[in-house]
């Protein structure tokens, strides 16, 4: 694609806007949600959850069983690799908890939050919840959405064209760096945990400090202590970098790729969360993998959707936009990253000098 194609591409997306009635948007999604309260998709699932915690937390003990049993061995790397899936898996929890879906009480999905995000996988729960939900409010929206705010990629032209010296190296090339950067999420995420709870003044900000103290202390002494120093560094780089890895994987088919929003655009909440969010094809394993979150329509329509619902929900709500004219927009796992790295590869070429728009 030439220069000045992607320039059009991008230009495009963000000059995407729908166009109709507020009235009768409003009218629209009280309708589905009518539907789906009737269908019941909104209750919760205890069962569903209690099963699914338990599994986990067996499958993080094991993980660690393991890692005492082998002992100080180069196999450590398959246990590392483990560990990640499960560190993953701990992470769709607290997001299920950080939307309630698990619980209704926010003191119950608070308590939940912080054992699963800051003592579990060493994240501050808190600070992720009030990031997440900044971006629900405004998914793909420049200036809005802290999830295309982030400095290590740009995701829109004026970011491409306004960066400078290293930055602008690698937004031109970000579309070939983005799986190698993902390797260095979940240190991305620690560190800004740590920041976030060393100046926020927030609500039992003890105990998320206290928690993420705790997780880090207990994970650098087994290391430390069953591994001589160099496989322990070894062990904490493929363990974090997988988890981070597996982390974004999990995240990127979710919006990347689809049209950004103009910082001053108008737009009702069911458009604005269908036009941005992408679904991913697949059956049980797929729904195991991405926890749930290949039902990204659906889930942003409904945040507070146990994750077993979503599958039920989606041809409710994939009918119902087709009724009303809205875009669904659903691809496999393969071709949600080829989209997403094709609007990479668009806004990267953006930051040559003299890129026509």
């Amino acid at each position: 694609m030439r220069t000045s194609e992607a320039a059009t591409a991008v230009t495009r997306q963000l000059q995407l806007a729908p166009a109709s009635s507020a009235p009768r948007r409003g009218s629209e999604y009280a309708l589905l949600s009518r539907q789906i309260k009737q269908a019941g998709l909104l209750e919760r699932r205890p069962g569903y959850y209690a099963w699914k915690i338990a599994a986990t937390a067996a499958a993080l003990a094991a993980g660690w069983t393991v890692f005492v049993m082998v002992g100080n061995s180069w196999w450590q790397l398959a246990v590392a690799a483990f560990l990640a899936v499960v560190f993953t898996q701990i992470g769709f929890l607290g997001h299920d908890a950080g939307h309630r879906q698990i619980f209704g009480s926010r003191r119950a999905s608070y308590v939940l939050g912080v054992v699963l995000g800051n003592l579990g996988i060493g994240l501050s729960y808190g600070w992720w919840v009030g990031k997440h939900n900044r971006h629900h409010a405004h998914p793909n929206q420049e200036d809005a959405d802290p999830d295309i705010a982030v400095g290590a990629l740009a995701f829109t032209a004026a970011q491409a064209r306004g960066s400078r010296g290293g930055a602008r190296l690698v937004f031109r090339y970000q579309a070939y760096l983005f799986f190698p950067l993902l390797l260095g999420e979940a240190v991305s995420l620690h560190v800004a945990s740590v920041q976030a709870l060393a100046r926020r003044a927030a609500h039992h900000r003890s105990w998320e400090r206290a928690l993420l103290a705790a997780h880090g202390a207990g994970y650098l002494t087994a290391v430390f202590l069953v591994l001589s120093p160099v496989k322990a560094v070894v062990f904490i780089l493929v363990q974090q970098g997988l988890f981070g890895l597996y982390l974004g994987c999990s995240f990127a088919p979710n919006h990347k790729g689809m049209p950004i929003l103009d910082a001053t655009g108008r737009s009702d909440f069911l458009r604005r969360q269908v036009l941005t969010s992408r679904n991913v094809r697949g059956g049980w394993l797929t729904d195991l993998a991405l926890g749930g979150l290949n039902y990204q329509i659906e889930h942003h329509l409904f945040p507070s959707m146990p994750r077993p619902n979503l599958r039920r929900a989606q041809a409710l709500i994939e009918a119902f936009c087709q009724q009303h004219g809205l875009p669904y927009c659903q691809a496999s796992l393969a071709g949600s990253y080829a989209q997403a790295l094709r609007h990479l590869n668009a806004v990267g070429r953006l930051t040559h000098p003299g890129t026509a728009t």
